[in-house]
């Protein structure tokens, strides 16, 4: 059995892999011959078929896009309802990041994946500590990643690397491709993670590892198929990680197990996943807020921890997805998918406000917070192939249905402050709450707050015209957002926001040589309207309708078979809300994002 260790300055890992292929590789041509019995003439005249079997991470006829020269980035990826597409014959900018890059990077999360991303950058999101990623300078939460086509089926404060196989970007606004994000990003890219599938090789890989500190990681990867032609496949994987951390006295402990199953027939393909995740963080940095100071203080060292000794952060999620393929005739396809979440999130935060820039004074108070998800979404649709004359099509309808409740409780003490420095931190005991804490539903039995549903109908076709030469993508999806917001401990409803869309899409490949495509697109994105802010007292609680941003973009891909890259140029415009002069708000801003 092969070893393999790695080294580096801040862990050490080591993992003995049972088979080295690429779990995304496809196996070589086979070509079944008989050895029991000379051949004769007739039978050496015949050349039997020869079979291709590959591992598909979708339960999908088109399969993983084949890996990059030196693997570790994808031929092409997913564009959305259009399926996997070679990067060349693309009129948008996607980046498939392989397995090969997770392992290389030893990435732990999808933000370590994104670090080797040039167009993305890694954030702190809103509340506890989330992941964001900001793409051509929009936000994108990590509420709005989606797992295997689908949103907000993973765990939306961390997502460790042994869930998924790959991690798919693409830049630029999507509503037509995939749909409107549920929390409202989108706007300048969508995330998709791929699930693991068993490969044709047998797979046995553990993983262990150690780092600064007293802190210990294992994980397990197994594989296998089964059965005639083995046409069902088996994955399980399984980690753990506990331990100190890089900054003082924080710990951060992960458990969690998935198992991927798939099946694959002549006509049909089916595939499933459920997983569980525990993650839990002990006197993690919170963050800083500047309170009456004039400048910006000091960073503090990057060991130093500011977090009360009482504070956590605790998330546990259970998710599942059922995935479909059905060949009705020889190009017509049918496609159906479910998915779930059952999230459990409970966390004591101690925020501080640096109040002395100078010397780093600062206070800080006790923040609960509780909250349960549940997230059931899904699609259907049709995909085909006809040509009219000289021009092929490829055709997409779809369908899709995604609703999330959310259970709130909150306790905010915020005027029982403690002092404390932002660069010699003051421990204290975790305080009761006061009397003038301020209470949103009930701690230990958070009531709903807020139902998002999101109902949408797509056709898209591709034109091929000249043998691949002159691509031409044309779309259209209708978006229906609706949202109902209720108030914490009297459950009172708010009015319910209920807006629909027609988002269209437009994209151009031309072939220029067989290395270097040339393209164009112009594509919207969908987000739900503002709402009114405190201080526009003459329209209050006003929400407007949707917002629709308007993406223009023009570029230029090359492939020299070992080296590939690409130039793109957009302009993405987004409506924004302001008060005006009679104190009322309306749409009447815009935030416009250009670049190279």
């Amino acid at each position: 059995m092969p070893l393999l260790s790695r080294i580096s300055c801040a862990a050490l890992a080591f993992s003995a892999t049972h088979v080295l292929a690429a779990p995304e590789a496809a196996t070589p041509p086979v070509s079944a011959t008989t050895a029991d019995a000379p051949a004769t003439a007739s039978e050496e005249a015949v050349q039997l078929e020869t079979v291709v079997v590959s591992a598909s991470a979708d339960a999908s006829a088109q399969g993983l896009s084949r890996a990059y020269a030196g693997g570790q980035v994808a031929r092409g990826g997913r564009a959305g309802i259009l399926g996997t597409r070679d990067n060349l014959e693309t009129p948008f900018s996607i980046t498939s990041y392989t397995n090969a890059l997770i392992q290389d990077r030893q990435a732990k999360s999808v933000g370590d994946v994104l670090q080797s991303d040039s167009g993305v950058r890694v954030a702190r999101g809103f509340g506890n500590f989330q992941e964001s990623y900001i793409i051509r300078g929009f936000v994108l939460g990590s509420d709005d990643v989606a797992y295997n086509g689908l949103y907000s089926l993973l765990p939306r404060q961390y997502i460790a690397t042994e869930l998924f196989e790959r991690v798919e970007v693409l830049r630029g606004a999507s509503a037509f491709l995939t749909g409107a994000n549920p929390g409202g990003g989108g706007i300048g890219g969508a995330i998709n993670l791929l699930p693991k599938r068993a490969p044709n090789d047998p797979l046995t890989r553990f993983t262990a590892g150690t780092g600064n500190g007293p802190y210990g990681s294992g994980a397990l990867d197994v594989a296998r198929r089964f059965g005639t032609d083995n046409a069902f496949g088996v994955r399980i994987n399984a980690a753990y990680r506990d331990g100190d951390t890089a900054v003082d006295d924080e710990q951060a402990k992960l458990g969690l197990v998935s198992i991927g199953l798939d099946w694959r027939g002549d006509s049909a393909r089916l595939s499933g996943d459920i997983g569980y995740q525990n993650n839990q963080l002990d006197q993690t940095r919170t963050n800083i807020q500047l309170g009456a100071v004039t400048r910006v203080p000091d960073a503090p060292d990057a060991s130093k921890n500011y977090a009360q000794p009482w504070s956590y952060s605790n998330e546990r999620d259970l998710f599942g997805t059922l995935r479909g393929e059905y060949d009705i005739i020889k190009n017509l396809t049918a496609y159906a998918a479910y998915g779930l979440r059952r999230s459990k999130e409970a966390n004591s935060l101690a925020n501080i406000t640096v109040t002395d820039a100078d010397t780093g004074a600062a206070n800080t108070s006790r923040f609960d917070n509780t909250r349960k998800d549940r997230v059931d979404t899904g699609e259907v649709g049709l995909r085909g192939k006809l040509a009219t004359g000289p021009v092929n099509h490829e055709l997409v309808f779809a369908a899709s249905y995604f609703e999330a409740e959310k259970d709130n409780a909150y306790a905010f003490d915020f005027f029982n402050t403690l002092a404390t420095n932002l660069y010699t931190p003051t421990e204290s005991p975790r305080p009761d709450f006061s009397a003038n804490t301020f209470v949103g539903n009930e701690l230990d039995n958070p009531e709903l707050t807020n139902r998002t549903t999101l109902t949408s109908y797509a056709i898209g076709d591709t034109l091929d015209f000249l043998d691949k030469r002159l691509l031409l993508t044309l779309g259209l999806r209708h978006q229906t957002l609706k949202v109902e917001n209720y108030a914490y401990t009297t459950g009172e409803p708010a009015p319910v926001y209920d807006d629909s869309r027609l988002s269209p899409s437009v994209g151009l490949v031309i072939r220029a040589t067989k290395q270097i495509s040339l393209y164009a697109n112009y594509i919207e994105g969908l987000t739900q309207g503002d709402t009114a802010p405190s201080q526009a007292t003459a329209t209050p609680g006003k929400v407007l309708a949707p917002y629709v941003s308007r993406q223009k973009e023009v570029g230029m891909k090359f492939d020299a078979g070992k080296l590939g890259g690409g130039l793109a140029l957009f302009t993405t415009k987004r409506p924004s809300g302001l008060v005006n002069a009679q104190n009322e708000f309306q749409a009447g801003g815009q935030d416009r994002h250009q670049g190279a």
